[in-house]
């Protein structure tokens, strides 16, 4: 399952949140190169007929990346060059989907600090 998130960011003036601000971009920053999806090796026949690796059943190694665009999934052949590369784009965009969901409890918990029944601006 895969969801869409939408982030805005929100700078404080107030309470003095631009250094949080500029450390969240920092962390971000080094996180570059960052995708959503997943990778997975797959087994695939081949055109040929008489392929010894078809009919034994092996089938071809390949990888594919699984990613969704416009609320539609869609698959890429991933080369075996660029799978260590698009494995890290990988883990880094799931370190920032982290950030994200704690800027988001740090937000809830410093508004509930202040006590103000304003929307911070």
């Amino acid at each position: 399952m895969y969801y869409y998130i939408h982030t805005i960011m929100i700078e404080n003036s107030k309470t003095g949140n631009g250094h949080l601000k500029e450390k969240w971009l920092a962390q971000i920053q080094e996180l570059w190169p960052a995708i959503k999806g997943s990778l997975a090796l797959v087994s695939k026949p081949c055109i040929r007929k008489n392929c010894q690796a078809c009919t034994s059943g092996k089938k071809h190694p390949a990888w594919i990346l699984s990613v969704v665009a416009a609320g539609r999934r869609s698959t890429l052949y991933v080369p075996e060059v660029l799978v260590g590369q698009i494995n890290q784009a990988i883990k880094n965009g799931r370190k920032i989907e982290d950030l994200l969901q704690k800027e988001a409890i740090r937000m809830v918990k410093n508004h509930r600090k202040t006590k103000k029944s304003q929307p911070i601006s």
